[in-house]
């Protein structure tokens, strides 16, 4: 290991700055066919080929996106492109190079010894600072102030380059440094940092400092931030090189590969809990709705936490109905769906109307859109103009006529939470033409999995007005649709109905 200037410069070894240290190391992954950004998924085809072209451009990058779309990730993981080590003057504050030494003391030590400085070698993970900004971030917190301390137990005047304290971004010499939320810095502070992204001087108190840092910045800003909270000063982004704009998946497939490998499930719920496709879409489809919902606020956007704490509530809701019920393995039911409904409330940011609603409203709403759009992937999406009469008429050709004769003749079917797996399936089983219709189009399979598309088709009915459905405080009730209505206007006991619930 080489730990002096005179064995490194015997090395052959010859620095390069970030940008090109970056370049070089990005090329040969992209030569040797590596993955650049591994976990990064729905970004292959937009994002991350920009974020190369500006790497390989050495450019700065401002990453422009709502919430939840991995803009901080997409900055941590640039760490894996730099060298696994740089040596650096030890005891250097600023990752002073030993051949091109900037701080006071760092050319103060070369010139006391010479060759025989002593040299440290960091970790490129060391080489990353990141800092949020908030309205209390000082000049001083980022590039630096005099330190009177220092000056006191030095004995230093404060006209002394050495009483300095450097700032995170002086301390992020040779590395990257990311500022999250960037609209949320001052404007002055923000004009602090003009010199440091063009000409690399960097101004503390009354001292002339000519030190150009080398540092790749990455920047994260929320579109939002332009008009609620702050902006970017024009001349600062004018000196970003590149803006990418990041997005939310663009399909469900990509959503649920996310949401499975983020997703944190206990190992036991995993061994206990069977979870289908056909929930895991619809609890992916939950956050599509959402952002095209008009209750829902489209500049503050859906993030993709809300599907991963919805499955691992799913899990949960399953998880301790089994418990309870002393099941040894189960499958997590439409009806344990209602288990995820905290999970959408505290992710969604709601306009005028929605607040009107109600967040646990809004999100049973967004539940029920997710059943009627999932529903026609599964099955035939019944004629809403027709379909009333379709259901009293034997010569009609829809395949749910019997299952809505079923409940129009007063028959009601109601799903305990609580339930056990068994008695579930022996009330979707008791419903005429409900089987059938699943079999029909689902031939394969178990009794567990055609019992789960049995409920599947009742959530779906409903949300298509051809059932009606209420949520109440312990269970679901589905019924006829006309004699729900017909009752609709009769006073209803709260301790058992928990102010209705409504889906609709």
């Amino acid at each position: 290991m080489i730990k002096t200037v005179g064995e490194l410069k015997k090395s052959g070894y010859k620095p390069r700055s970030i940008k090109e240290e970056i370049r070089q190391n990005l090329i040969q992954k992209l030569r040797k066919g590596e993955e650049t950004f591994p976990g990064i998924i729905g970004y292959e085809d937009t994002v991350i080929p920009e974020t190369e072209r500006a790497l390989l451009s050495r450019h700065n990058i401002l990453f422009l996106g709502l919430r939840g779309q991995a803009k901080t990730r997409m900055a941590r993981q640039m760490v894996d492109l730099l060298d696994e080590y740089i040596p650096v003057i030890e005891g250097s504050e600023i990752n002073d190079d030993p051949l091109n030494p900037l701080s006071g003391y760092a050319l103060s030590l070369l010139a006391e010894k010479g060759d025989d400085t002593p040299i440290r070698w960091v970790h490129r993970s060391e080489r990353y600072g990141e800092k949020l900004a908030t309205p209390d971030v000082s000049v001083a917190d980022l590039i630096g102030d005099i330190d009177p301390v220092k000056a006191a137990n030095l004995r230093l005047s404060f006209a002394d380059e050495r009483v300095i304290h450097y700032g995170i971004i002086p301390r992020s010499n040779r590395g990257i440094f990311v500022i999250n939320e960037l609209p949320d810095l001052q404007a002055r502070i923000q004009v602090a940092l003009f010199n440091i992204l063009q000409e690399g001087d960097i101004q503390i108190r009354g001292f002339k400092l000519r030190m150009p840092l080398d540092i790749l910045f990455v920047f994260t800003a929320n579109p939002e931030d332009y008009t609620n909270r702050g902006s970017i000063v024009t001349p600062l982004k004018d000196r970003i090189e590149s803006q990418i704009l990041t997005h939310y998946p663009k399909s469900v497939e990509h959503s649920l590969a996310i949401t499975t490998q983020e997703a944190n499930i206990h190992e036991e719920q995993l061994g206990l809990v069977n979870v289908s496709d056909l929930v895991r879409r619809l609890i992916e489809q939950v956050s599509f709705e959402a952002r095209t919902s008009e209750f829902v606020d489209p500049k503050s956007g859906v993030s993709a936490r809300l599907t991963i704490a919805a499955l691992e509530n799913a899990y949960s809701a399953a998880e301790r109905r089994a418990i309870l019920n002393k099941e040894k393995e189960t499958q997590l039911w439409i009806s344990d769906l209602v288990g995820i409904i905290p999970s959408i409330t505290g992710k969604i940011e709601l306009v005028y109307e929605g607040e009107q609603e109600g967040p646990y409203q809004v999100a049973y709403n967004l539940l029920e859109k997710t059943f009627r759009t999932v529903f026609g992937l599964y099955f035939p999406i019944p004629d809403t103009k027709k379909k009333r009469q379709q259901s009293k008429e034997s010569s009609g050709d829809n395949p749910f006529r019997s299952i809505i004769a079923w409940f129009d003749k007063g028959n009601h079917l109601n799903l305990l939470f609580r339930a056990t797996d068994e008695e579930k399936m022996r009330l979707l089983y008791s419903i005429d033409g409900l089987y059938g219709l699943v079999k029909k189009y689902y031939p394969q399979g178990n009794d567990m999995e055609h019992a789960l598309l049995m409920e599947f088709v009742l959530h779906g009915l409903s949300s298509h007005s051809l059932i009606s459905k209420k949520v109440l405080e312990a269970q679901i009730e589905f019924k006829d649709l006309m004699g729900s209505m017909l009752n609709l206007g009769q006073s209803t006991d709260d301790s058992e109905e928990d102010d209705l619930d409504d889906y609709r």
